[in-house]
């Protein structure tokens, strides 16, 4: 009698853990990333499951997301390949988020949209994902760490005139001013620059005529690419012979223009942002 009791008991318990185990929190999560930056917050957070991403030839796709299926560009992901693949979530940058989000609900799947415009609003999303993904003494670990980072940049520059800065974010064939709403803005805001245009009332580049630029009289121009660098800063180059404006910018005067590297300084927030600051802060501060 006591031993029938005993494996009911036991009996009980094994099917009480194993209800455990199978909570809706703890599924397998199937994800879908869409650019190269939202996975390079995954492996930084040790997050498996990702079962599609982008296909590119200009940015390394992360070693364990490399067998995942590819859904083509990040701008206009293939919506029947990742239908077909039955994600329990997409995730895209905010940037693409009007764009995306109306054909990621027309077939029928969940988003989240990871902010990428801002050092500030990448490390926000981190924590979201972090909570999403069970990952969340992680996504602490990496948010202190870029605390710490912010603390040593100030210390740096401490003493320091912030200089007044220009940024021109190039396509081929044309170019708009990045505020500090951008990324490439939030790094010259975070190495304690200013920002002729500041945050552009929220916007993230502004489309203005030499004329008006002049009139903000910066210290510092600085010329990046979206993408195609080299035919980009071919451009800048023309651009800046031809047009006769330019040549009464004190920064061009005094040969202060100086053109960053994209991989770095692009249209998206990347754990990149140190190497980039470490750039920027002889440019800015004439080290």
């Amino acid at each position: 009698m006591h031993k029938i009791k005993l494996f009911t008991l036991i009996f009980s318990l094994v099917l009480v853990s194993g209800c455990a185990v199978q909570k809706p929190e703890d599924e397998e999560q199937k994800i879908v990333a869409t650019s190269v930056a939202t996975l390079e917050i995954l492996d930084q957070l040790n997050v498996d499951g990702v079962i599609g991403r982008p296909d590119t030839q200009n940015y390394q796709i992360p070693k364990r997301y490399e067998s995942a299926k590819g859904l083509g560009s990040p701008m206009q992901p293939d919506m029947e390949t990742l239908k077909s693949l039955n994600p329990t979530i997409v995730l895209s940058p905010n940037s693409l988020e009007g764009e995306l989000k109306p054909q990621y609900d027309a077939i029928g799947v969940s988003s989240y949209f990871v902010d990428l415009k801002s050092v500030d609003g990448m490390y926000k999303s981190i924590q979201d994902l972090g909570k999403m993904f069970h990952r969340e003494k992680e996504a602490e670990a990496l948010y202190k760490e870029y605390e710490a980072f912010k603390q040593n940049l100030k210390v740096d520059r401490h003493g320091k005139k912030p200089p007044k800065v220009l940024i021109l974010m190039g396509l081929p064939g044309s170019y708009v001013v990045a505020t500090e709403s951008s990324y490439v803005g939030s790094l010259v805001k975070l190495a304690g620059a200013e920002n002729v245009y500041g945050d552009g009332d929220g916007k993230d580049f502004l489309n203005v005529n030499t004329e008006d630029m002049l009139k903000k009289d910066p210290d510092i121009i600085l010329r990046t690419s979206h993408a195609m660098p080299d035919q980009v800063m071919e451009m800048f180059k023309e651009e800046f012979e031809t047009n006769d404006t330019w040549k009464h910018f004190d920064a061009v005067k005094e040969d202060k223009v100086y053109d960053l590297d994209n991989q770095y300084f692009g249209m998206s927030a990347t754990f990149r942002y140190k190497e980039a600051l470490e750039a920027l802060n002889p440019v800015l501060y004439d080290n």
